[in-house]
């Protein structure tokens, strides 16, 4: 089983930048896919972001697209999450995932293993 841990979150105002770190160990990972997700009180868990371990392809939701990148580091086992011009909407609790598959997908249901999330504000 791979454990995954989130930081990098905080409380920032509207246009601010964070970065999101996924740091993972357990297994080595040489395949499969990454993905960034969250959840805002009330609402169900959504996509983010995913990233092909081995191919660095990736995909974003349409309400991240062109602020937000994924990346990855195989040398240290981290995927980030860069977050710029930030909106109040982005507020949520920010969870990376995996799964054993390379293809990209969106559904929560289709990863495997979670880390506990990581809290970012975003103050208008």
């Amino acid at each position: 089983q791979v454990q995954l841990v989130e930081s990098g979150g905080g409380l920032v105002q509207a246009g601010d930048s964070l970065r999101l770190s996924c740091a993972f160990s357990g297994r080595t990972f040489s395949r499969g896919t990454i993905g960034w997700f969250r959840q805002a009180p009330g609402k169900e868990r959504e996509f983010v972001a995913a990233i092909n371990w081995r191919t660095g392809n990736t995909d974003y939701a349409d309400s991240v697209k062109g602020r937000f990148t994924i990346s990855r580091d195989n040398a240290k086992n981290t995927v980030y999450l860069q977050m710029n011009s930030l909106k109040p909407e982005d507020t949520a609790i920010y969870y990376c995932a995996t799964r054993s598959l390379d293809s990209l997908v969106m559904a929560p249901s289709a990863y495997d293993d979670w880390g506990q999330g990581t809290q970012v504000t975003v103050s208008s």
